[in-house]
């Protein structure tokens, strides 16, 4: 189904440890409005698309929703991995630490689990699109925010290339949206 080659998207080269950012990061990875979320309500939706182009939009831009997810865990793994435990506790992730260790897991730096209430599939073409071009405008948002808490180049540069594609993904679902609703429109005759 696909050609998976063992890199990421784009490359992520974190070099110093920062646990604090990690923690940020992580919203990215399994909260309400990042990239897990993003990947499963897509790839939901695009089964009752009345349009092959829907079906494939929302099939492409779930499947590289889960590129994202990977390169966010994989900046997560390399801010975590060389942290002491001086910093894990004064980043105030002593909690994450006794669950989890230095591992991601799908939930937010705060600690709330990935849950499937996050991902929505209203079974209208409409009502979705409209859904998912909140949902790349929130997660657009959220990049700006990490963006502005990070001080490292080595995290910001991809958070950077992340937030564009949300850009992007955000124009592909509206010129999507206004095939559906011309669809919509546009007299059936069987």
């Amino acid at each position: 189904m696909w050609l998976y080659e063992k890199k990421l998207q784009y490359p992520v080269r974190i070099k110093k440890p920062n646990p604090q950012m990690a923690m940020y990061i992580l919203s990215q990875f399994g909260g309400p409005d990042g990239e897990l979320a993003a990947s499963l309500r897509y790839l939901s939706q695009r089964h009752h698309m009345p349009i092959p182009e829907a079906k494939a939009m929302l099939n492409d831009i779930g499947t590289e929703e889960l590129a994202h997810f990977e390169m966010i865990g994989a900046m997560v793994h390399q801010l975590m991995k060389n942290a002491s435990l001086e910093q894990i506790k004064a980043a105030g992730a002593g909690t994450w630490y006794t669950d989890h260790d230095r591992a991601t897991w799908p939930g937010t730096g705060t600690g709330v689990p990935f849950t499937a209430s996050y991902i929505m599939s209203k079974g209208d073409p409409i009502a979705d699109l409209y859904e998912d071009l909140a949902a790349e405008q929130k997660a657009r948002a959220t990049y700006e925010h990490l963006i502005d808490l990070a001080d490292d180049p080595d995290v910001i540069d991809p958070l950077r290339w992340l937030r564009e594609r949300e850009v992007v993904h955000f124009q592909r679902f509206g010129e999507i949206l206004m095939k559906l609703q011309e669809h919509r429109d546009r007299k059936h005759v069987f």
